[in-house]
């Protein structure tokens, strides 16, 4: 709230430097503001009296616009990006989902890796499936880190990787 919203009969006034100006009555405070030229702004509502302090609301507004926006530009989301393939890949097939995986972790992205099973290819998961995903994990030791190691979930088997460090 700012300015003519402020309706508390007596607030707790900080001036634009910082400094304590005591407890005044509303009216008071708002006089105070514009002989200065700038708002009255209420920063604890819940305090007793409530505090309120002498500043330009507009910058105000604006410093903690840019400090959000800020904040929100260092952030860094993760994706999770999904490699699928099959028992009876190809090598070179699976040597190109390779370089892709290890371009995802380049970018900082962690892969979700999974190998499906159709019809009777079931009967494989335990040896030649295994087989594969360790063999992409140890092709993939130097750029990642395992995050989950190789699982059955319903007819699929799934590995998730992430970028080391």
């Amino acid at each position: 709230m700012t300015n003519e919203a402020i309706r508390f009969p007596r607030v707790r006034l900080i001036g634009e430097d910082g400094s304590q100006l005591g407890i005044v009555t509303s009216d008071q405070a708002r006089d105070i503001a514009s002989n200065a030229g700038l708002d009255l702004v209420i920063v604890s509502e819940n305090a007793d009296p409530p505090v309120c302090r002498v500043m330009n609301y507009d910058k105000f507004r604006y410093e903690q616009k840019k400090k959000s926006q800020e904040a929100k530009k260092k952030q860094t989301t993760v994706e999770t990006k999904e490699i699928k393939f099959r028992p009876k890949t190809d090598e070179h097939d699976l040597n190109f989902k390779i370089r892709n995986i290890k371009r995802f972790l380049a970018d900082k992205n962690k892969v979700k890796l999974t190998m499906r099973f159709r019809g009777r290819e079931i009967v494989y998961c335990e040896t030649i499936g295994l087989e594969a995903m360790k063999k992409i994990a140890e092709t993939l030791a130097e750029d990642a880190i395992i995050i989950q190691e190789p699982k059955m979930e319903g007819r699929q088997l799934v590995m998730f990787v992430g970028p080391k460090g």
